[in-house]
């Protein structure tokens, strides 16, 4: 029954945020445009609800000569890539807000499992084991506001089988509210190969900004 409500709610919600984000939109499109050469958004492969694919959309904070399909935490110096206005849209979270069409148009949810890289193989089979994959991707969920970048593959599949076990009203609130706390303390954003990501499990992704 929720999930239907849910639906209805992710609609009146983007359609109520691009109204009031237009104004935001406009600026950022501008500065974007005016840092760097190349497209204001950036478009990359997802794993959607059962597993299709889908293009989510962001504000493109890297240069157009960044590699492909490498999740920025394994990246090596990253900040050769990311531009200047990029910097501020990555720390706010701002380059984000582009999501809101793909909640419009149904392949993510404002609250959800993050939606993963086509390749990120490891965690889509790991998600696999908690039904993770079965529901629609979201702008945020509850593994973002439990660690985010750093949390293990595990860990974060984990977490998003307790999101689907206990998907409500209620939980959808505390994410939403969390994600707010978890962008103004920048918690667990991480930005360029650490030494444990490179040493340990060179091939485990985490959410690419």
């Amino acid at each position: 029954m929720y999930l239907k409500l849910k639906r209805l709610l992710d609609i009146i919600l983007t359609l109520l945020g691009l109204i009031v984000l237009l104004p935001v939109f406009l600026i950022l499109i501008i500065a974007i445009k005016l840092d760097s050469r190349g497209p204001v958004f950036f478009k990359q492969k997802r794993v959607g609800k059962k597993k299709s694919y889908f293009h989510i959309l962001k504000f493109r904070t890297m240069k157009i000569d960044t590699p492909k399909d490498t999740p920025t935490h394994l990246l090596q110096n990253p900040d050769q890539y990311i531009t200047r206005v990029g910097k501020f849209l990555r720390k706010t979270s701002l380059d984000e807000l582009p999501q809101i069409w793909n909640i419009l148009v149904g392949h993510m949810s404002v609250i959800g499992p993050r939606p993963a890289l086509w390749n990120q193989y490891d965690l889509i089979a790991e998600r696999d084991k908690y039904g993770a994959n079965d529901i629609r991707p979201g702008l945020t969920g509850w593994a973002q506001i439990n660690g985010r970048d750093e949390l293990p593959i595990e860990v974060k599949a984990k977490l998003d089988g307790e999101y689907v076990d206990n998907i409500s009203f209620w939980m959808d609130v505390k994410c939403f509210f969390g994600t707010i706390v978890s962008v103004v303390k920048s918690d667990g954003v991480v930005e360029g190969a650490s030494n444990n990501f490179v040493n340990n499990d060179i091939t485990r992704n985490s959410d690419s900004k």
